[in-house]
């Protein structure tokens, strides 16, 4: 069985004699969980999770099938496969093994299986938001500037409103603004506008707005100890794999911005299993991935596990699977000469074990089965054995409607984040500058009209000049605008453009 400190992973097997364990101390290492579809990556998530929260640590994964729900449910010798789990139990020597649910937290950007997940425009920032929305360099750089003027004008960005009424207003002042901050054409705003509403279509209006989610919901243990498991529901979320990666890729860099410096602790104070992260890299800028380098090589020191989870381990970009010191195989299938070459690869990065072949132990593992491979003394990879993975504890299926809205309604945070707030923010804040300078304006313009009249009424009764004779060239400037200012379209034009000129008077 596992030592003190320890994650017991799996045992037995035809080439392996002693069980796999992954040590706490070098969890925050991070790690890889590869294989083919259906080999067995979900189980082997399931059950880290499992033993990370009974040792004390919060986690953090995404359902992108449903069948992790089960975590928030105890197996039960009813289940179908009961007799399979204690079957194996018994083979890899997991004695005792019994049943038993884990304290999770259901999480769902769309507010439907799980508690609304919230961030601001402002959290997310330019980059990232670029990336959601595949702008071109030319519309990144004008969505920057627009940043920047909301920090500079003191706009809160919280939701897509808010952004839609900044880039109204950034096109309306383009002329005095491109002076200071270069180009910003109508095209790339229009192209921007556009993009916002493509996002709304694919459901990420739901994930900008308020009361955003504080990290300490997640990152808590529970009266008992054991780590709390959040549970991202991703089987819709999956549908737009860029909006994904995206939000997945901003709750990493939240933790990195937000925990405290730990050094080395004896176990990890937070694990985030990156589930599908082959959406995360595909067709991702150098920026980026520079961006997630950093980020795994850095995060560690804040006591942060990340685990990639993947088809492939060619999946993740070289500079990042370096630094995946924990490493779980399961079965790659190669029916190509791109597949094959992706194997051999998969292979060399084990530390080799004399008794066995590891490239083929790759094609030949099953269902459950993988190669595993841990840091041991002193961050040393251990050498690769061939392993049957133990099986759960919670159900290995997912949680029924009635299960899942249980755990909802118990939840810690039951209440907290379950109704939208629409703070004072961009939106609120360029809708009053506007009507203030309608206002201005239409006082402005009824001041203009008095002075007409008065002129005209001292200019037809006083020695002036007489009635319809030449006028002035600022007369009928101010003729013209206020004469403008009498339609819809001519207050519209006033409010966008002379409004700080008005305020001013």
């Amino acid at each position: 069985m596992a030592q003190e400190n320890t994650i017991f992973l799996g045992g037995g097997g035809p080439e392996q004699r002693d069980p796999q364990t992954l040590a706490l101390k070098y969890a925050n290492r991070h790690g890889l969980i590869a294989g083919a579809t259906g080999t067995g990556k979900t189980v082997t998530l399931q059950i880290m999770a499992e033993a990370f929260s009974a040792a004390g640590v919060p986690v953090f994964l995404a359902d992108v099938k449903g069948d992790l729900s089960g975590l928030a449910v105890p197996g039960a010798p009813t289940d179908r496969l009961h007799e399979a789990l204690q079957t194996r139990a018994a083979a890899i020597g997991l004695d005792p093994y019994g049943y038993r649910a884990f304290p999770v937290v259901f999480w769902d950007v769309f507010g439907e299986s799980g508690h609304p997940v919230r961030t601001t425009i402002s959290e997310i920032g330019p980059l990232l938001l670029s990336r959601l929305m595949e702008l071109t360099e030319a519309q990144e750089g004008v969505l920057n500037i627009a940043f920047r003027m909301a920090d500079e004008e003191g706009l809160a960005l919280v939701d897509l409103k808010d952004l839609r009424a900044l880039l109204v207003w950034l096109g309306e002042n383009a002329r005095e603004l491109s002076l200071t901050w270069g180009n910003i054409s109508t095209a790339s705003v229009g192209a921007i506008q556009r993009r916002l509403v493509v996002l709304e279509n694919q459901g990420g209006a739901g994930l900008f707005g308020e009361p955003a989610l504080q990290l300490a919901d997640m990152t808590a243990t529970g009266a008992d100890g054991r780590g709390r498991i959040n549970v991202l529901a991703a089987d819709r979320l999956m549908q737009a794999p860029r909006l994904y990666g995206t939000f997945l890729l901003w709750l990493l860099s939240e933790l990195f911005e937000e925990l405290p410096e730990v050094g080395d602790p004896d176990k990890p104070k937070f694990v985030f299993f990156f589930d599908e992260a082959h959406l995360l890299f595909d067709d991702a800028p150098k920026a980026l991935i520079d961006k997630v380098e950093q980020v795994a090589r850095l995060i560690r020191s804040k006591g942060v596990g990340v685990y990639f989870v993947t088809q492939n381990p060619d999946d993740v970009p070289e500079d990042v699977l370096g630094q995946l010191g924990n490493r779980v195989q399961h079965a790659l299938r190669a029916y190509t000469p791109r597949d094959q070459k992706a194997l051999r690869a998969a292979a060399t990065t084990f530390r080799p074990n004399p008794r066995f072949d590891t490239e083929t132990a790759i094609r030949e593992v099953g269902v459950g089965e993988a190669l595993v491979s841990t840091l041991q003394k002193k961050g040393v990879p251990g050498v690769v054995e061939r392993v049957m993975i133990r099986p759960p504890s919670s159900r290995l299926g997912p949680a029924s409607a009635a299960e899942r809205a249980a755990a909802m309604r118990d939840s810690p945070v039951a209440g907290r984040y379950d109704t939208a707030v629409d703070p004072d923010s961009a939106y609120e804040i360029l809708q009053r500058r506007a009507d203030e300078a309608a206002r201005e304006a239409e006082a402005a313009e009824a001041a203009e009209q008095a002075e007409e009249r008065e002129f005209r009424s001292g200019h037809r009764y006083s020695g002036g000049r007489e009635k319809g004779g030449d006028a002035g060239l600022g007369e009928v400037l101010v003729r013209e605008v206020v004469r403008s200012a009498t339609s819809r379209s001519g207050r519209k034009f006033i409010r966008g453009v002379l409004g700080g000129l008005f305020r001013g008077r």
